[in-house]
């Protein structure tokens, strides 16, 4: 990261920032409460989607927590201090702003989930792309043990990564699932003892392909989830038009022409 770029970070309480090797390491730093997320900590992850996006080095952002959480939920505090149901539904309505900003980044995202992912831990990761969780990881939604239900986005996004029945089957009983678990159910991509180093090594296998090919594959992905498929090939059709019109294209077609190693430039 040049100097510049070190200047426009802000000061963050709970999070750190920092680009290696083309790959944005954002770690939620709230070890005392398990890295729970309280509303100053929701516009921090806002903050730092910016970041991200303005960083020109980073092709890949990871996402992790320090200590033995990822993020152990959303702050109960907060939550048991609400008063009535407008108050609840704007809280509701800041953590899927939040989730929705960093879902919309156009790179790939990785949740390094290092312990617990519970509640709006879960929801931050499935915002994210690709979940590499570590072996000692437990994952779940335990919200309606509280009385309430998941409201970062858990109900919609785990119904469109798992389907009805394996959603509504860690909805309504808030359990935890291991690591093991949760890729045998799609819950995650990859399961390794260090989830930053196992996620840094699935960035790696990333970074190797063209950034913007990664950022129109993402697009096509996610305008097309919500359609009907014949729209859904339309949108792959136009961007693959997009696609064959860059830098990038034409070097990646040389280097698998010449036999070498492709250098993209994100062009």
């Amino acid at each position: 990261m040049n100097e510049s770029m070190e200047s426009q970070i802000p000061e963050f309480e709970f999070l750190s920032y920092e680009a290696r090797d083309q790959v944005a390491i954002v770690t939620i730093r709230r070890p005392q409460a398990l890295n729970a997320l309280n509303q100053d900590l929701l516009v921090e992850l806002a903050s730092v989607t910016d970041v991200i996006t303005q960083d020109p080095e980073v092709r890949v952002a990871v996402f992790t927590g320090e200590g033995r959480a990822f993020v152990a939920g959303a702050d109960i505090g907060q939550i048991a201090d609400i008063q009535d149901a407008f108050a609840g539904r704007e809280f509701a309505l800041l953590g899927q702003t939040v989730m929705g900003e960093i879902a919309a980044l156009p790179l790939p995202t990785i949740a390094a989930i290092n312990g617990f992912a519970l509640g709006g831990g879960l929801e931050l990761a499935l915002a994210c792309d690709l979940r590499v969780a570590s072996t000692k990881a437990r994952l779940g939604l335990p919200e309606v043990s509280l009385g309430i239900i998941p409201g970062f986005g858990g109900t919609q996004r785990l119904l469109r990564l798992l389907g009805r029945g394996r959603a509504l089957d860690l909805i309504f009983t808030g359990r935890h699932v291991s690591a093991e678990e949760a890729l045998q159910l799609g819950l995650v991509n990859r399961v390794g003892e260090d989830a930053l180093e196992a996620a840094l090594e699935l960035a790696r296998a990333i970074l190797k392909n063209g950034p913007v090919a990664l950022a129109l594959a993402k697009e096509a992905v996610t305008r097309g989830e919500g359609l009907e498929l014949e729209e859904a090939l339309e949108v792959e059709a136009d961007l693959f038009g997009f696609a064959v019109t860059t830098k990038d294209m034409k070097e990646g077609t040389r280097a698998f022409l010449e036999k070498r190693a492709p250098e993209f430039k994100g062009e």
